[in-house]
This record gives structure tokens, sequence and C-alpha cells, in this order.
């Protein structure tokens, strides 16, 4: 095996695609409250400058800082985690989402995995029994 071959293919350029889309939630979030860039940076500990670079979203910024931002405007964090989501599955994400309800699609998404982490705990806590198995050991 060629020590390329050992590694996937990675587009990074869907890092740059989250940032943008999440300066851009963050902005209109921000407007909306009437809060400004700078009130924004001093409650995160930041610098003005590092705010508008988040909301530009400049390629040196930090995921973790679009969702410091993104939590302390109290928004859901589905722009960022569905992308991410997405692009781990080599999948493009449709922009559309964001402009649902995104803290809907949130909550159906941790109903399922809830769902199904419950059912399958469930499965491997019944006895075998109880799951068909005509011979009653355990």
């Amino acid at each position: 095996m060629e020590p390329d071959d050992k590694f996937a293919a990675v587009d990074t350029s869907i890092f740059r695609e989250i940032k943008l889309l999440s300066g851009e939630r963050i902005r209109h979030e921000r407007n909306l409250r009437g809060i400004t860039q700078i009130e924004l940076a001093a409650n995160m500990g930041g610098s003005p400058r590092w705010m508008r670079e988040i909301e530009a979203g400049a390629p040196g910024t930090k995921l973790e800082d679009h969702l410091k931002a993104t939590l302390s405007l109290g928004m859901p964090t589905g722009h960022i985690a569905f992308s991410i989501l997405f692009a781990g599955q080599r999948m493009r994400f449709p922009r559309q989402l964001i402009y649902g309800d995104l803290p809907a699609i949130e909550r159906k998404c941790i109903e399922m995995i809830s769902d199904s982490v419950l059912t399958a705990l469930k499965q491997d806590l019944s006895p075998q029994w109880r799951r068909g198995d005509d011979c009653g050991q355990i």
C-alpha cells in the first residue's frame, strides 16, 4: 500500500463553507438582537476584529469560535453540526436546510438517536427467552 493510500482524500473546502455559513448566521442573529460586534466580542473575551473575522467566515477562524458565538447568542448549532455530518458522509450540505426550523430538526435527530440507542440497549439487556430464543438458557 502506498503511503498516500492510507488516508482518505479530504475536501477541506467544506470548512471554508461552514465558516462562511456560520458567520452569516451569527451576524444575522446578532443584528436581530441589536447586539454590536464590540458587545458580543467582549462577552466572548475577544476583540472586535476577531468578531469581524468570525462573521466574515475568515479561514483563520476556528470552528470552536463559531460554536462559542452561536451558543452565546442562544442559537441552534445545526448549521455547523449538520454541515460536518454531511461532509463526513461525502454529501453536499443543502443550504436551504438552515432556513427551516433548525431547532425542530435538531430535536428530531436527537430523538432518533436516543430511540436507536434505547432500542439497542433494551435488546442487549433482554433475556434470551424474551428475544424468541427457544432454548431458554442464559
